[in-house]
């Protein structure tokens, strides 16, 4: 208990709140480098993701490669990526850390695509849609939710690794872990901790606000039209001749 005192006694003194070394300083410096991280890994996980989903082609290498990625030791390998490039920058650790961040994403996209039920694809296809048309209105909109999901996983694994990144000369909320460490500052280590994981909760719980808001509103009103009518089922029975799953 008295340690936890101290470490809130660390992050109330104004003295941590001013200047580059600073709690706001670290805070923007980790909240940007996350991120960045998460944008360069969306950008390379989501289209591979979503022809993964859309073509079902190659789902059991992404699976594999996705493994792979997820076993791969973060420190080591920002460690080994600084001592490859000779460079102490956020680079090596910008890397190390859009791989790790890869595999949720990768899995949010395809299997948020698998999970769309057949009938509307079968439908938007039935009325001439073309395959982009199909899956820019109907499976994307309705796969978001695992989609943002992916994200979110691998946003909070981003926000909670970053701060082994500080095992090299870089900013972010880590500093205060490796710095207190050095001199053994123990409400610095603590207290830098307790806002690594108040800024992960903070992004879980907005990411979760996100997943209820791209619920597709036709989806919504099913669930509360199942709901209210004690949770029998109101689809249509398929018609003779038409297209089933």
């Amino acid at each position: 208990m008295t340690d936890i005192l101290a470490a809130f006694g660390w992050i109330g003194d104004p003295a941590n709140w001013a200047g580059p070394s600073g709690i706001p300083a670290r805070l923007g410096e980790h909240i940007v480098y996350s991120l960045l991280t998460l944008l360069l890994a969306a950008i390379i996980a989501l289209p591979i993701g979503f022809a993964i989903g859309h073509s079902g082609r190659f789902r059991g290498l992404a699976v594999g490669v996705s493994g792979a990625l997820r076993a791969l030791p973060t420190l080591g390998l920002v460690i080994y990526l600084a001592l490859l490039t000779t460079n102490l920058t956020i680079v090596p650790p910008l890397i190390a850390l859009t791989i790790l961040a890869i595999p949720p994403i990768l899995a949010g996209a395809y299997s948020g695509l698998e999970s769309v039920d057949r009938a509307p694809i079968d439908a938007a296809r039935a009325i001439g849609m073309t395959g982009w048309q199909v899956f820019t209105k109907v499976e994307l909109p309705l796969s978001l939710p695992l989609v943002i999901g992916g994200i979110r996983s691998g946003g909070l694994q981003v926000i909670a690794t970053w701060t082994v990144a500080a095992i090299l000369p870089v900013g972010g909320l880590g500093r205060f872990l490796f710095d207190g460490i050095a001199v053994q500052n123990y409400p610095e280590i603590l207290g830098g901790s307790i806002i690594v994981v108040v800024l992960a909760l903070v992004s879980d719980g907005l990411f979760a606000i996100v997943q209820r808001l791209v619920v597709p509103r036709g989806v919504t009103a099913g669930r509360v039209r199942d709901s209210a009518e004690g949770g029998r089922s109101t689809a249509r029975p398929v018609p003779e001749g038409a297209p089933t799953t």
